[in-house]
């Protein structure tokens, strides 16, 4: 799979481009704020129907425009996909593929796997578990349809329960019927959830350890395990004994809304012991492990998105990583700097196809 032409219009700071890529190395260059991370978040926004950065769709609308345009051509399997979303301010946004629209978002998520690394995953690391679990989530919806669904049922369900908890506050006697529906529903999904979540982590983990040991040259141990009070005991009866609690709260106590993932390095957590290099270099291995995972699932490489990706690695990580992402393995690739010659000195030997983009103030003003 890949990306062949993206047109732009008023999304973010970029006004309009028409861009053609390799189908192997793409790269753009230019100071920051100049548009570069913006050409990354729309490939994003029509592999996954929302922004790497920012939930709010209107937002993501050119200031004192009236709506954006992001529309992509991509190869899949031989087939040509042509992929259209437009957003006017305080409508609806559509999606279509082939000129025909999407009856539900849910129906495009998966078609175009993505991987993007960026600065802002640093809050996998450093924010909580909510982060944590939106990645997990973001990355097997990708491939399991049913997952995205099964999730979206659970957390109806959550919403409905956290709802009468509020309702019922106070009151003398419950009809625990009512909450049985509930509980029925967060079981039944949570389970399903629950048990794709922990899949993933284990099969990912073996080709995480090995990126991260060869971007650190096997200078540390990491590690990663997934954590769920499912793994505790039956879920309906822990919802049963936590009932008191989750009256006087007024919300769902238990569930696999409060799993999270532990990083370890050396046997300590990364977020309180390792460096910003090794933070940088644990985040990239993680990505880089995802990327292996969808690749084997889905049939097809996804994109790779790496935005300001030397950030935060010395030389020698640096020099590392390219190795790796520059192998044919990992299809099309696309990579944000704002150094054109350090981009032209990493890939002057490569045997890899390399384009280069110059980016300024939301114009792309050559290429390479």
């Amino acid at each position: 799979m890949h990306l062949q032409t993206l047109s732009l219009i008023n999304f973010r700071n970029i006004a309009q481009a028409d861009l053609e890529f390799s189908p192997q190395v793409n790269c753009f260059t230019g100071n920051n704020g100049a548009g570069k991370t913006g050409l990354l978040d729309a490939m994003h926004y029509i592999a996954m129907c929302k922004s790497y950065f920012n939930p709010v769709d209107s937002q993501n609308i050119r200031h004192e425009e009236a709506f954006f345009v992001v529309e992509g051509k991509f190869q899949i399997n031989g087939e040509e996909e042509n992929i259209y979303c437009g957003q006017k301010r305080n409508t609806k946004k559509q999606f279509k593929r082939n000129k025909k629209e999407y009856p539900r978002l849910a129906e495009h998520i998966g078609l175009i796997p993505i991987v993007m690394v960026s600065p802002a995953d640093t809050e996998l690391v450093t924010g909580g578990s909510e982060v944590r679990r939106k990645f997990i989530d973001s990355v097997v919806s990708q491939y399991n349809r049913e997952y995205l669904y099964n999730l979206i049922n659970y957390n109806n369900a959550l919403s409905q329960r956290n709802a009468l908890l509020k309702a019922t506050s106070g009151q003398s006697t419950i009809d625990y019927e009512q909450f049985e529906i509930w509980d029925n529903q967060l079981v039944i999904y949570g389970q399903q959830l629950f048990e794709k979540r922990k899949e993933f982590i284990i099969n990912t983990l073996p080709a995480f350890t090995e990126y991260y040991s060869h971007i650190s040259g096997q200078a540390e141990v990491v590690n990663i395990s997934y954590e769920s009070q499912l793994e505790k005991g039956n879920f309906t009866e822990q919802l049963r004994n936590a009932f008191n609690r989750d009256r006087i709260l007024q919300y769902t106590t238990v569930g696999i809304h409060k799993d999270d993932l532990n990083f370890q390095i050396n046997q300590y957590p990364v977020k309180r012991f390792g460096s910003q290099g090794q933070q940088k270099s644990f985040l990239v291995a993680l990505k880089l492990a995802e990327f292996d995972f969808m690749k084997k699932v889905k049939g097809y490489a996804p994109l790779l998105l790496l935005d300001d990706i030397f950030d935060k690695l010395d030389e020698t990580r640096i020099t590392r990583l390219i190795e790796k992402v520059s192998n044919e393995n990992f299809g099309q690739v696309f990579i944000t700097d704002t150094h054109t010659d350090r981009l032209k000195n990493i890939f002057k030997n490569s045997d890899r196809n390399v384009k280069i983009f110059e980016v300024d103030k939301g114009e792309v003003i050559s290429k390479m």
